[in-house]
């Protein structure tokens, strides 16, 4: 996989985006102490960059694809409005926990709600309408997941999809990680339902909204 950042560039990077709360650094720290594949937390950019999106979009229905150890859940949460909530889905019933102890110690306990199964499921028992939505889990997994939630997204909803870059392999893909990755970011491309951008933040974030 390409190294798209040195540890210094990396290190510099999180310097300076300002901080989250010490509940988060709490979480990123104990992520990366005592579970495996820590690597898949958003992390303190990633954090600041969704915090900013929901707090200038201001979302009474967040839809979150992916709690991972719930890192990403709290920096939406802090940005929400007093009537905003997040449905956040998890495989792992071992990762929702973790995440739920998370939660309930932060002030936005009774604004994340966690469902533990199938993504698509949980997706597909929810209305909507989403007004933002943020998707980072099993990457083969992506392109239904989109499918999914452009019917139910708001018409000034934000999708924001992580690792769109794949470690910046997507252009030149070495593995099936990789080509699942420029599968996906085709499959938008090719959408007329939807505008995109894709942004080098990390490992690529791809921004999506209903087409104008």
């Amino acid at each position: 996989m390409t190294a798209m950042f040195s540890e210094a560039l990396d290190a510099y990077l999180d310097a300076h985006a300002t901080p989250l709360e010490p509940l988060l650094q709490e979480n990123y720290e104990e992520t990366y102490a005592s579970l495996s594949s820590p690597q898949m937390i958003a992390g303190p950019v990633l954090g600041r960059l969704l915090r900013f999106l929901v707090s200038l979009a201001a979302p009474r229905f967040v839809l979150e694809i992916g709690t991972f150890t719930g890192y990403s859940a709290l920096a939406m949460a802090g940005g929400l409005p007093p009537d905003g909530r997040i449905v956040t889905c998890e495989l792992s019933p071992e990762r929702a926990e973790f995440a739920r102890g998370y939660f309930d110690r932060s002030p936005w306990a009774d604004r994340i709600d966690v469902r533990v199964g199938p993504a698509l499921e949980s997706v597909n028992a929810l209305d909507g309408p989403f007004d933002f939505v943020f998707i980072d889990a099993d990457k083969d997994g992506y392109p239904g997941y989109y499918d999914a939630v452009v019917p139910k997204l708001s018409p000034r909803g934000v999708i924001a999809v992580d690792n769109t870059l794949s470690g910046g392999d997507v252009a030149d893909p070495v593995d099936e990680r990789d080509r699942a990755m420029a599968a996906f970011n085709a499959h938008v491309q090719a959408d007329e339902r939807t505008e995109n951008v894709l942004l080098s933040v990390r490992d690529g974030v791809t921004l999506i909204r209903l087409a104008s």
